[in-house]
């Protein structure tokens, strides 16, 4: 029989999990003549979330749990699942319920049909979502889309169905650095979309804030795309050309009206302007040299405190 393993990412999710379980349990138990197991990844939890895995495992063989020795972050938690996972096919799914149990059949039933290797998952709304979150969530993809030739959906979920093959793909890319939505467009294959509407948390609450998304979607852009290090680039030619523009300007009028000494408030701002510009092309080119930084010391993505 197939085999089927369920990554389940956790971090301060003691409210969750057991609903969580009770659900997916329902999915499992209609479909037949397949075999599950139930990966929960503790990334480092501060409240019972280890716990609450562990008296799971103990009622049911099928679920095993990974903990980490401390918080490194959801990437590396679904790293962890990925690399632990034996099924033939894996799935990554949240334990607040955000991503449907639901869907598991038809998922399984599409990649089992042989035409596609992955079943992703989109939001096609943000119900419940701040609107100034949607907002920047859909700038962040009309730019990213514009600058990067590896194409990321709007909306999509860590939330999808993989063959064996495509997640050993994933698995072989061991840069420190991850942006999984970008890693899974980047290693290719088929990929099926599946829609559905935004569903808020079953409980608990969202562990990413709005700095935490931001700072994402920079290592997202840092990581797939140099166009920020063009656009610093092009920046500096354009000021260099202004400057020559200004200089030309600034020596007619002196010869012509003979005022060298004129204009301190404008040339103030002017140099403020220029100043912010340079530190900002700066902070650009300090992001991929922090990147790099990291990269090369080469430390482990996470480190496993216990498992079973």
């Amino acid at each position: 029989m197939k085999k089927i393993s369920i990554v389940v990412s956790c971090y301060n999710e003691e409210e969750t999990i057991t609903l969580f379980y009770k659900e997916i349990n329902k999915v499992i138990n209609k479909m037949k003549n397949v075999n599950f197991e139930i990966i929960f990844v503790d990334d480092g939890s501060k409240d019972k979330t280890l716990e609450v895995c562990k008296d799971l495992h103990k009622k049911d063989k099928k679920v095993k749990y990974i903990s980490f020795s401390r918080n490194f972050g959801k990437e590396a938690a679904m790293l962890a699942g990925l690399e632990y996972a034996s099924g033939d096919y894996v799935t990554l799914m949240d334990a607040d319920l955000q991503d449907p149990p639901s869907l598991l059949p038809e998922m399984y039933k599409i990649l089992e049909e042989g035409n596609y290797d992955c079943v992703g998952t989109r939001r096609v709304t943000r119900k419940g979502e701040p609107s100034i979150r949607s907002f920047f969530a859909r700038c962040f993809y009309k730019l990213i889309n514009k600058m990067s030739k590896v194409e990321m959906v709007d909306g999509a979920r860590d939330y999808r169905f993989m063959t064996r093959q495509m997640v050993d793909s994933i698995i072989n890319m061991k840069e420190y650095n991850r942006y999984s939505k970008g890693l899974f467009s980047f290693v290719g294959f088929k990929t099926k979309w599946l829609e559905y509407e935004n569903i808020e948390r079953v409980a608990g609450e969202t562990k990413w804030s709005f700095w935490k998304l931001f700072k994402y979607a920079l290592e997202g852009i840092v990581a797939f795309t140099t166009a920020p290090l063009a656009i610093a680039s092009i920046i500096g030619i354009i000021l260099f050309l202004l400057s020559l523009i200004a200089i030309i300007f600034i020596i007619i009028k002196t010869l012509v009206f003979g005022d060298p000494v004129g204009g301190w408030p404008s040339l103030a701002c002017i140099l403020l302007c220029v100043s912010g510009i340079q530190l900002l092309c700066m902070g650009i080119i300090g992001q991929y040299l922090a990147k790099t930084y990291l990269e090369t010391k080469r430390r482990p993505i996470y480190i496993i405190k216990e498992t079973d």
